[in-house]
């Protein structure tokens, strides 16, 4: 790989891991407001548990995007399969409920599903990549 792509692709990661930790923090510890600025407020389920959980799941995986950032592209090839798929899982939900049903707001799809496949596609494609450089 050469030097520029590698920077490139490291870089992805790291825009990936700050990302995610940013959403992480904001829905498990400001999870009201959050919802309250995208005027959901209403949606917040009683249970903010499921948030919260949601929120701490989304901030681990952008430490392993920035496990992958800071390692051995290579050797982390299973690891960005797994954060591929990852961003696969959100983008597909995502858009599934805009085209099936009544989305709470829109902000879910056009922000979160939109960059999520945007991610999922650059990161795919560097998957893709080292695959085939393994293969050779």
């Amino acid at each position: 790989m050469s030097p520029q792509k590698e920077k490139y692709y490291r870089f992805l990661f790291l825009t990936s891991a700050i990302y995610d930790w940013v959403l992480g923090l904001v829905f498990t510890f400001f999870q009201t407001p959050a919802f309250a600025r995208m005027g959901i407020a209403d949606k917040l389920p009683q249970f903010g548990g499921y948030i919260t959980l949601l929120g701490a799941f989304v901030f681990v995986i952008g430490v392993a995007y920035f496990l992958i950032f800071r390692g051995d592209l290579r050797q982390n090839r299973d690891l960005i399969l797994v954060g591929t798929l990852y961003k696969l899982a959100y983008c597909a939900v995502a858009f599934y409920y805009f085209l099936t049903g009544p989305v709470p707001h829109l902000v879910f799809v056009v922000l979160f599903g939109v960059v999520d496949l945007i991610f999922f596609v650059l990161m795919a494609q560097c998957w893709l990549f080292l695959r085939k450089a393994a293969q050779s």
